[in-house]
């Protein structure tokens, strides 16, 4: 394991204001209309500040610079995949009946339904303005950048398909195959390999260039949504906020619950624990302790870990920026050292 995940952190420390910058220009301005400011560009713009670190969009600019491009050629893309990250958060608030988003009410709270709806509607539009309306860019590399870009839409909504699915269904016959499949779909495009394909494009790399930095993307997009399930249960940080295990309120079909439910002697127990829609912290504790004693965590951790070492191993082989590169296998331990 690397020792430089701060490497990481400090690069999206130091770039973060620029691209917070870039994205609020897609709001800023935008009518003369005092009511459409209101019902739509000021409660999204403030959604849209209220962000996290930024990685995605700033990993896209990376493998830009990765491959030999310009960094800051790659900020309409990675604007484009904020804009997403934006409409699928709120969207998938309302479809899980969520309350607290990043420490504050979600949109549904506070704007009502149908406008946090129609400000996820409009973010949407702006996953392709954000590439139509680059002049930076030729005609091939958006047409090129688009396809990916769709392609992460559509995988994200099958994912979310099947998440919502097993919920509406009662279902908890999901296999760990079934899982992994819901979250490299519904999470690892949007939040690895499609930022740095993206990024890769249009920053003029080669097929292989392309193909390894998708590669890398994927596995360790997948272990951060893992290892995000993780902090979920026991992260230290996140024992402080209102929403800590709320997965399990939620009755969420993570890996660590798939896992137990297939290896606890306590089947039944947390079956009736996750369709409680309990708040009650002795009742989410007690589901933790379920999932420790089936080795659920740690075989979440340990996978997450594996999905690591086989990402780093993909880029052995491919000629990438040097600096570029070392930020990438920082970013790859980042994700999974979130814990410590």
């Amino acid at each position: 394991m690397s020792a430089l995940p701060s490497l990481f952190t400090d690069f999206l420390n130091r770039h973060v204001d620029e691209v917070n910058e870039y994205l609020r220009a897609f709001f800023a301005d935008k009518t003369d209309s005092t009511d459409i400011e209101a019902y739509l560009y000021a409660p999204l713009s403030a959604f849209s500040d209220n962000a996290g670190k930024r990685h995605r969009p700033l990993i896209c600019m990376l493998a830009c610079a990765a491959v030999g491009g310009d960094f800051h050629r790659a900020l309409s893309a990675a604007s484009a995949i904020e804009h997403f990250q934006s409409a699928a958060l709120i969207h998938d608030d309302i479809a899980d009946n969520g309350h607290l988003r990043r420490g504050k009410p979600c949109l549904h709270i506070t704007e009502g339904v149908g406008i946090a709806i129609n400000c996820g509607d409009y973010a949407l539009t702006l996953v392709t303005d954000a590439i139509l309306r680059d002049e930076g860019l030729d005609d091939a590399c958006k047409l090129a950048v688009l396809r990916e870009l769709v392609d992460m839409m559509q995988r994200t909504v099958e994912g979310q398909a099947l998440d919502l699915g097993w919920v509406r269904d009662g279902r908890f016959d999901i296999t760990v195959a079934d899982y992994l499949a819901m979250a490299t779909h519904k999470t690892a495009y949007y939040s690895g390999a499609i930022p740095l394909a993206c990024g890769a494009i249009i920053g003029g790399g080669t097929t292989e260039q392309i193909e390894a930095l998708r590669s890398f993307g994927m596995d360790t997009g997948l272990a951060f949504q893992i290892q995000d399930d993780l902090l979920n249960l026991i992260g230290e940080k996140e024992s402080r906020n209102k929403d800590f295990r709320s997965d399990i309120t939620e009755g969420k079909r993570t890996l660590v619950a798939v896992h137990a439910l297939r290896s606890s002697g306590h089947h039944d127990e947390l079956v009736d624990i996750l369709t409680s829609e309990t708040e009650d912290p002795t009742r989410l504790a007690r589901a933790v302790e379920l999932f420790e004693d089936a080795g659920s965590i740690d075989y979440a951790r340990n996978y997450a870990l594996e999905l690591t070492a086989r990402a780093k191993r993909t880029l052995e082989d491919v000629e990438l920026d040097a600096h570029a590169e070392k930020l990438l296998l920082a970013m790859a331990d980042f994700f999974v050292e979130r814990l410590n």
